[in-house]
């Protein structure tokens, strides 16, 4: 536990704001990996990698895939227990409050991915920041899942004093996340806008797997995720041979030069043949993710920038 909570340390100095050179203007819309490995580390954006509600299956291995792929490690870690993954017993309001304690510390909007349970604490997470819950949130330190006593911090970037729920991330996503596991638990009102993405999110992909009989899913595409405002939403239905407890399973990708590839000139909604001959399991949302992450770091990168560097 000692070492975990090092490496969390280690994780929050590496992410401090900097001076290191903001790259001039990218089209974030067509970054490849190796233009991605030119932004600036300190503007990755920490992404929270929500597990599932099974303890031993974790977002860990989706982690060291983004890792491979060049993403800064200190980025993918737990502050609290140093690992690539986050356990989804917390509720939206812990979360958002995690969210506004990162970002007034970095001045980089964090990202959240969601696995299953995961996912409904991503979509939780957004309906908290977009003042379901009311408008006083705290804000959390998430070395110690401890609330602060007050609701607002000052903005790193615009130098504006602000609100939990004026929060607004780059990038949420949820995969295999459904409303029979949430009806199941009680959940609801969760259970009932579960597809409702709120404006707390610019960017949002939802992944399903047809006949998913954990998330309780039948083609995979009859509940399509919804914007309720101007969030960017996107409907990704993976593979029907897609696992769901096997879902972060991705590390592999990034070792192969075929399905690294592959990954890297990928860009949604276009058709591309499969590589022949390697292991491609999960392949697809690791590249549809793998593209998002790269924007929301490009597009955090010229965030700053247009603010006159006030963050870095």
């Amino acid at each position: 536990m000692r070492l975990r909570a090092a490496l969390a340390a280690v994780a929050l100095c590496a992410l401090a704001p900097s001076h290191a050179a903001v790259p001039p203007p990218l089209d974030c819309t067509r970054v490849d990996t190796a233009t991605a490995g030119s932004l600036p580390a300190d503007r990755a954006p920490r992404i929270v990698l929500l597990q599932g509600s099974l303890g031993i299956v974790t977002m860990a291995p989706f982690g060291q895939f983004l890792e491979g792929m060049g993403y800064p490690a200190a980025a993918l870690l737990d502050p609290r227990t140093g690992e690539m993954t986050t356990d989804s017993d917390l509720d939206g309001r812990t979360l958002a409050g995690m969210l506004a304690w990162q970002y007034e510390r970095d001045g980089v909007r964090p990202l959240i991915v969601g696995h299953s349970k995961g996912g409904g604490v991503v979509i939780d997470t957004l309906r908290a920041l977009a003042g379901a819950y009311g408008n006083e949130l705290a804000l959390v330190d998430p070395r110690t899942l401890e609330p602060l006593l007050r609701t607002h911090f000052l903005d790193p970037v615009t130098g504006e004093t602000r609100r939990v729920v004026d929060l607004t991330l780059p990038l949420a996503s949820a995969i295999a996340t459904g409303r029979l596991p949430r009806i199941l638990r009680g959940q609801f009102e969760l259970a009932n806008v579960l597809r409702d993405v709120p404006d707390s999110t610019e960017w949002f992909v939802g992944f399903s797997i047809p006949y998913d009989p954990i998330a309780g899913t039948f083609a995979g595409d009859e509940d399509p995720y919804r914007a309720t405002g101007r969030a960017q939403v996107r409907n990704v239905v993976l593979p029907a041979t897609t696992s769901h407890i096997g879902v972060p399973r991705a590390a592999h990708l990034a070792r192969d030069p075929a399905t690294r590839a592959w990954i890297d000139a990928y860009l949604p909604g276009a058709a591309r043949p499969m590589p022949e001959g390697v292991d491609t399991t999960n392949l697809v949302h690791a590249a549809e993710l793998w593209y998002s992450i790269k924007r929301a770091w490009c597009g955090e990168a010229q965030r700053a920038n247009r603010h006159g560097q006030r963050a870095g």
